[in-house]
């Protein structure tokens, strides 16, 4: 235990500066999230919420102009009805994909939930696909967006193209800005007209900027994930241009409604707290991924990014040789969770993967990426991706717990 402590203290102590960095960012977020609330003359009555039609529901459209406004996007949809960022997602690709029309990723192949509802994956119902929507993809070359093949593959048909900030269950390195800034640019140099979709899922609040920013035409995420801050119970955002916002609502609703109804209920009050939150918290979530990196890596495991890499989204992974050890540090992240601490998780199969998923995730809201989690599909090569922590001593306690249950199996 004497020897773990000294490695602990080696950790932070080396961490110091880049943690100085992240509060950094932190603080910039805060101002701007700080700002939209102010610029939007947010009040108590705005956290009562609604029910029914949810007709003149000030709250809800307030908070929409909050996340606009520290977004720079012309407008928002943020709503309770929105069950997830694959969900979010979808709504928006529907909303702006016709018949005839092409979906072109340029950061290989999406998230695997998405893979369904492009049709590549799955029965087809209801995909992109079934609805004569093509769609082809690009990937990475070197970690970056290799515009050449893009501009190779752009099409007469190709109405929008897609990126995957975070590199989700992929081997691939997530995208910073700056260089998803850099194709946007030069893609809108060549074809102005094309819509550029940015999945912003595990991104927002990590750098000082968001893809809108960069030149993006509509993202799209979860609350469940940053922007939520670990209070929001379901929900997802879709944010930009305002008519492809428009669009969106009335495939959230129905045409001639949009964005108009949509009852609150009770979610108002922990939405407005979460966001407000969620810069914080985020950064707890990045000084989690950094220790967890820096710790793992000076026993000899396998993490990447490292420590000392640029970051631009919560996800860490952590690689290992053998199925058997993947399993066992899920199972010890679980063990060091606040809820359902004494069950142990098993791999299995969840909708939307082909493989088998285990997931450890003891969290207050289920499925909530903001908390500390570790998951990933049992395939080769074995990665684990752990994420989220709401504050960065769980993640430190729960990280040091299944590295040392590790050890003393003689599994590293």
């Amino acid at each position: 235990m004497e020897e773990m402590k000294q490695l602990i203290a080696e950790t932070e102590e080396t961490l110091a500066p880049y943690f100085k960095y992240i509060e950094e960012v932190a603080y910039e977020n805060q101002e701007k999230v700080l700002n939209a609330f102010h610029a939007v003359k947010a009040t108590e009555n705005d956290l009562q919420g609604t029910t029914g039609y949810g007709y003149d529901d000030l709250g809800r459209d307030h908070l929409e102009a909050i996340y606009a406004h520290a977004f720079k996007a012309e407008d928002a949809i943020v709503r309770p009805q929105i069950i997830s960022g694959t969900h979010a997602i979808t709504i928006a690709l529907q909303s702006v994909l016709k018949y005839g029309d092409e979906l072109l990723y340029i950061t290989g192949n999406p998230y695997d939930t998405l893979l369904e509802v492009i049709g590549i994956n799955g029965n087809g119902i209801e995909s992109l696909r079934e609805h004569g929507v093509s769609y082809d993809k690009v990937d990475l070359k070197e970690g970056d967006i290799d515009i050449q093949a893009v501009f190779k593959q752009i099409k007469p048909q190709t109405k929008v193209i897609a990126i995957q900030r975070s590199k989700g269950y992929d081997q691939r390195p997530s995208i910073k800005l700056d260089l998803i800034e850099q194709a946007i640019q030069q893609i809108k140099a060549q074809y102005p007209d094309i819509i550029i979709f940015v999945d912003n899922c595990y991104g927002e609040f990590v750098e000082k900027r968001e893809p809108i920013e960069c030149g993006a035409d509509l993202i799209a995420g979860s609350l469940i994930k940053n922007p939520g801050g670990g209070l929001a119970k379901i929900g997802g955002y879709i944010a930009g241009e305002k008519s492809l916002v428009e669009r969106c609502g009335y495939r959230l609703t129905a045409p001639g409604i949009g964005k108009e109804a949509g009852a609150s209920l009770n979610s108002l009050q922990e939405m407005y707290q979460g966001f407000f939150l969620a810069p914080h918290v985020v950064s707890q979530s990045l000084k989690g991924a950094l220790f967890t990196s820096l710790l793992l890596e000076k026993m000899d495991m396998r993490t990447a990014p490292r420590y000392d890499v640029d970051r631009t989204d919560l996800i860490q992974t952590v690689s290992f040789d053998t199925k058997e050890q993947m399993i066992l540090f899920c199972q010890s992240i679980q063990q060091a969770s606040p809820i359902n601490a004494h069950f142990s998780p098993e791999p299995a199969y969840m909708p939307g993967y082909e493989d088998d998923v285990i997931m450890a995730a003891g969290t207050f809201v289920q499925g909530s990426s903001i908390e500390l989690s570790a998951d990933g599909p049992i395939r080769s090569p074995y990665e684990v991706y752990v994420q989220g922590g709401l504050t960065y001593e769980h993640v430190k306690l729960a990280v040091t717990r299944a590295a040392q249950k590790l050890k003393t199996q003689q599994l590293v």
